[in-house]
């Protein structure tokens, strides 16, 4: 029977799908509902004649307790974990559920409070308003100052509790997956437990080795080729799953750490005889985040929580604050300078005379409305109408919109910083070209190729005489021939293994005897080997077994091929190729089959004039490109490389070195058969969508944790990299020195995109940080492949540090959420790969082309919206302020509010809140528009809306017509105050309508709505209002004409310069929309 490794794995990545439940056999009796990707299992395989069980070294992580020091788990430290004996654990771990919750209930009051209050902006009114329990400084009714403030905060406190109640809901959704319990002991996860996993969509695949399985880890590091694990060896003559609980034995395991391509442990069992003590590597293990392919896991827990890999490189979320928050926020402190300012000075008129310094604070309380206690109001309630409009958005379905405080933000992104691996691309692997030199075959000429092979193994062996063979059909059999070697050389050199499934006609064991095609499926450690093996299947050769020591292919008649494998040489990093030698064994040739990147082959192959020139046409296109070359070997030739090759492995000192030089001595004149090329499908129009962003003036980065050839061409394909663009491939650095040459080399060109591993990113971060962030920040594209999930955090650290600029970070894994977390705009796509990055992210999308759509209208509306919205509050609370001054002035600087009691109240509510808050629906252009033309988002990045010009502007407008209004009024009234009061209040309430309509660009239903409504509660309102208003004066014609007068004196102007500079000087827009 075959067996499995020993994993380490992430149970959210396997069972995050309701379709891959987890099965249970019958001795595991105990299921529970848990986080699925929360924890660390240590499992062994099994081999026996009644079982087949797979059983692995599992690491299970979640995201770490809050109080985990209080509950000893401050320290990480190794530890020794018993099977089945949860309870011999030497100290407590985390616990396994995932909390993404901000507050708890008894936090959440608290924590509010002070996150409102620790702004300027809000400790500002709630010290005012403790203020009027003094009764020297009170200036009216409690209510005028409490009440305002009350309902901003349950307003916040409202906002805050649904966002809490959404993030424990999704916690819930996700802690409550099932996993099953092998041991009998205990109802919650800890340490020691037996695990036991099966994916249901191979359930009853063999695996690809015996003792071994593959591992997808693209969630993890963003490698797309799956790893190979292999067995912990003495647990495999185990007969059931159960019998683990009856030995004794333990693991040992190291203390937690960031490396995830590392991991030192031993499995040691004490009832054997001698004990047998077996070391344990990274290839026992399964990470968190990563995804078994086949299988059935069965472990003991060994690490949770905060210890796992994978949240070890994630970084803590951070409370992320809007930069126009942190604007507005500035302009407060401005308007209470000013507060100051003005206080001071009507003191100074007054000589400080009597109790001068009460009279400051009464002054301060007075004018308190320059600094307006409805802004921060008012801007939280459109943050909540944005986020609706972008979760409603029928043309961005899917759309989330999980952090409602900054939507604005996505109105001024500089740097967008992508993942590659399903956020760009598909991972779906497609060939696309077949090229021999003379003849190259696309998509479209496949049917040539499938029929030379036909031809290959049909037609008799033997060629026709000369003579009698015309000189047509002699170049059709060579051009014949070189299709057949090829092909027969894509379909050997790979290291794929078909698996058959039961598909409910024919069971495993029949479909694997008879290859039935409908039951294979290939699996490799990377997406390209599948693709190839797949198209010499569409083309008639068909690979339909293998093992660790041969391989057969199906020709189109039906003929069985069988090769020996006599070596096989993988792939590596450092080598960029892969070999393999076969013998055939219906001809006894012993051959020698090698693949590998351009760049390497070239020096290998037999010297020809085309390779160079068509490796790049093909790389120009996005074809990831593989150079096929072949070397026939004698039983002499092969003889003596086996023994120089098993005595070069033998070596103690530099075995890799002497491998190496071996293999070498092999690589020399081989033929050149081919060239392929694989295009990986790339999402959506990615394409379209990368182009507005560009136009758009925003910068993308590619952060891929892939291979730097697997980069490089999908920037390409992608158009990331324009076609007039040169590339600038940073050659790998390891010193200072080496690092500084590298940086002059660069330095010296233009206009040129930049492609960098990660190490030597590493190396020019530590030495050359400054030199290095400034020239790749004039760079159109930046490529960083060999990515760790903390060096991409790192580099949007760096962007926001070094510009100044915002940045939007956008992944779709796990390796991807520290950088989204640390993004001032972490932008999640739900993939196939399960949502840790759609959790962790602000604003999460179904597909990467919504987020054209998301940045050019929502954002851009969402800032302009917001930039119109609260420069309007300031001046509609800056008019009223100014009233006060100029009454106070005129009778002899007395500190005597001009309106009391529900005046002031009824002025910032019912009288014009809905009108100014219906300037969130305004928009200067249509989205179509917005779409098309994505240069018009470019003027948002310099942050105009919202400037110290404009907000000048403001202020000055608010100062002219508070006077004029206050003025007229003091001209016009007769004989009584309360004159004054009803003259200037309406003139007040009427110019902030007539501005609303000045202000607004797009009328929408609900904008007339709001005016009219507005103006009917105040003129229903005066009946109620007869103690501080004449009701009869406003009933004669000479408060209508005087109130006419005033409101025309102050907005007409305004509506005049507003015509003037549409018609000379009109905004980019305007153009578009006429």
């Amino acid at each position: 029977m075959q067996s499995l490794a020993s994993w380490l794995t992430d149970w959210n990545a396997l069972f995050g799908q309701r379709e891959w439940p987890v099965y249970c056999t019958a001795d595991e009796v105990n299921i529970y509902f848990v986080r699925p990707n929360l924890f660390s299992v240590l499992s062994w395989p099994l081999c026996s004649d009644s079982v087949n069980l797979f059983h692995f070294l599992c690491l299970f992580l979640h995201r770490c307790c809050p109080w985990s020091r209080c509950c000893g788990m401050g320290d990480f430290r190794p530890r020794t974990v018993w099977l089945g004996h949860p309870e011999k654990r030497e100290q407590r771990y985390p616990r396994n559920v995932i909390n993404n919750q901000k507050y708890n209930f008894f936090t959440f009051l608290p924590g509010v409070l002070f996150n409102q209050f620790k702004y300027f902006f809000n400790l500002y009114f709630l010290l005012l308003a403790c203020s009027q329990f003094v009764n020297e400084l009170r200036l009216g009714a409690l209510y005028t100052y409490w009440v305002p403030l009350g309902i901003v905060l349950i307003i916040t406190m409202i906002r805050e509790a649904v966002e809490e109640i959404r993030c424990y809901l999704r916690d819930k959704e996700v802690n409550s997956q099932i996993y099953s319990k092998l041991s009998t002991r205990g109802k919650n996860l800890k340490l020691g437990l037996q695990m036991h996993l099966r994916l249901t969509s191979v359930a009853h695949s063999s695996p690809p080795l015996p003792g071994s399985c593959f591992l997808r880890t693209d969630q993890l590091d963003g490698e797309t080729d799956w790893k190979l694990r292999l067995p912990v060896a003495c647990t495999q003559r185990l007969p059931t799953a159960a019998d683990l609980l009856q030995i004794r034995s333990y693991v040992y395991a190291e203390e937690p750490n960031i490396d995830i391509h590392n991991f030192i442990g031993t499995f040691t069992r004490e009832d054997g005889d001698p004990p047998v003590n077996e070391s344990l590597s990274i290839e026992n293990t399964l990470w968190a985040s990563t995804v078994i392919a086949s299988g059935t896991v069965v472990g003991v827990v060994i690490y949770t929580g905060k210890e796992l890999r994978s949240v070890m490189n994630t970084s803590n979320p951070k409370h992320k604050v809007g930069l126009f928050d942190l604007e507005v926020n500035c302009l407060t402190k401005i308007l209470f300078g000013a507060l100051v300012v003005v206080s001071l000075v009507m003191v100074a008129l007054q000589h400080f005379a009597g109790r001068w310094y009460l009279q400051i604070f009464r002054f301060l309380l007075l004018f308190s409305n320059i600094v307006p206690i409805s802004l921060r109001v008012n801007l939280d309630m459109g943050k909540m109408v944005f986020s609706w409009m972008i979760r409603k958005d029928s043309k961005i379905p899917g759309t989330v919109v999980r952090a409602s405080t900054i939507p604005e933000q996505l109105g001024r992104i500089s740097y967008l910083l992508t993942d590659k691996t399903g956020t760009l691309t598909q991972n779906e692997m497609v060939f696309r070209r077949l090229h021999l030199g003379t003849v190259a075959y696309g998509m479209d000429s496949m049917d040539e190729v499938q029929s030379h092979v036909f031809s290959a193994y049909t037609q008799p062996t033997h060629d026709l005489p000369a003579s009698r063979a015309p000189a047509a059909t002699k170049v059709r059999k060579t051009i014949s021939s070189r299709v057949h070697e090829a092909v027969k050389a894509i379909a050997l050199v790979h290291n794929v293994t078909p698996v058959y499934e039961a598909n409910g006609v024919t069971d495993q064991a029949e479909a694997e005897q008879h290859y039935e095609d409908t039951c294979r499926v290939y699996q490799a450690a990377s997406p390209d080997e599948v693709s190839l093996v797949q198209w010499t299947e569409s083309v008639g050769l068909t690979l339909v077994g293998r093992d660790q020591s041969s391989m057969q292919l199906r020709t189109p008649s039906g003929q069985i091929l069988n090769f020996t494998i006599l070596q096989m040489f993988p792939f590596t990093y450092e080598s960029k190729r892969m070999g393999i030698i076969v013998r055939d064994e219906s001809t006894g040739e012993i051959t020698f089959y090698m693949k590998g990147a351009d760049v390497v082959m070239a020096g290998i192959v037999q010297y020809n004039d085309w390779l160079e020139e068509e490796c790049g046409n093909m790389a120009r296109e996005g074809l990831r490109v593989l150079v096929v070359s072949k070397k026939s070997l004698t039983e002499e030739q092969y003889q003596d490389f086996e023994a120089r090759y098993v005595q070069a492995k033998l070596s103690v000192h530099d075995r890799s070195l002497k491998v190496a030089t071996v293999i070498e001595s092999l690589e020399m004149e081989m033929e050149l058969l081919c060239l392929t090329g694989v295009e990986d499908q790339l999402q959506a129009d990615v394409r379209p969508t990368l182009e507005i962003l560009r136009n758009a003036g925003i910068k993308v980065w590619m952060l891929t944790g892939d291979k730097l050839e697997t980069a490089t061409c999908t920037a390409k394909n992608a158009h990331l990299v324009t076609r007039n663009q040169d590339i600038h491939i940073f050659r790998p650095v390891t010193t200072r020195g080496e690092a500084h040459l590298e940086l002059n080399a660069f330095r010296r060109k233009h206009d040129c995109a930049l492609v960098i591993s990660g190490d030597s990113l590493e190396v020019c971060l530590k030495f050359y940080e400054y030199e290095f962030m400034e020239l790749a920040c004039q760079c159109p594209a930046v490529v960083c492949c060999r990515c760790a999930p903390t060096q991409k955090a790192q580099i949007v650290r760096l962007l926001q540090e070094r510009t100044g600029k915002l940045t939007c970070a956008v992944g779709d894994g796990g390796n991807d959420v520290s950088m989204i977390q640390e993004a001032d705009c972490g932008v999640g796509v739900e993939g196939k790969e399960g949502k840790q990055a759609s959790l962790a992210a602000d604003f999460s999308v179904t597909q990467f082309k919504h987020l054209g759509r998301l940045l050019m209208v929502h954002g851009r509306n969402s800032y302009k919206r917001s930039a119109a919205l609260s420069q309007f509050v300031i001046h509609r609370s800056l008019c009223i302020s100014t009233m006060q001054a100029v009454f106070s002035s005129v009778f002899y600087f007395a500190s005597v509010p001009l309106y009391q009691g529900f005046l002031i109240i009824g002025y910032s509510t019912i009288y014009t809140m809905f009108p100014v808050f219906s300037l969130v629906l305004d928009k200067d252009v249509k989205s179509e528009v917005a779409m098309l033309y994505p240069e018009l988002y470019k003027d948002l990045l310099k942050g105009r809306p919202l400037s110290f010009k404009t907000f000048l502007i403001w202020v000055l407008i608010s100062i002219y017509q508070g006077s004029i209004i206050m003025y007229g009024a003091l001209l016009l009234f007769e004989s009584e105050f309360v004159h004054i009061v009803a003259i200037s209040f309406t003139s007040l309430i009427l110019t902030e309508l007539l501005m609303v309509a000045l202000t607004i660009q797009t009328w929408h239903w609900l904008m007339i709505v709001a005016e009219l409504l507005s103006l009917a509660c105040y003129i229903a309102s005066l009946v109620f209002l007869h103690e501080f208003i004449d009701v009869y004066f406003i009933t004669t014609v000479s408060f209508l004409w005087k109130v006419t007068v005033i409101t025309l004196v102050s907005c007409l102007p305004l509506y005049i310069l507003k015509y003037l500079r549409r018609r000379f000087s009109p905004p980019n827009y305007s153009k578009l929309t006429s």
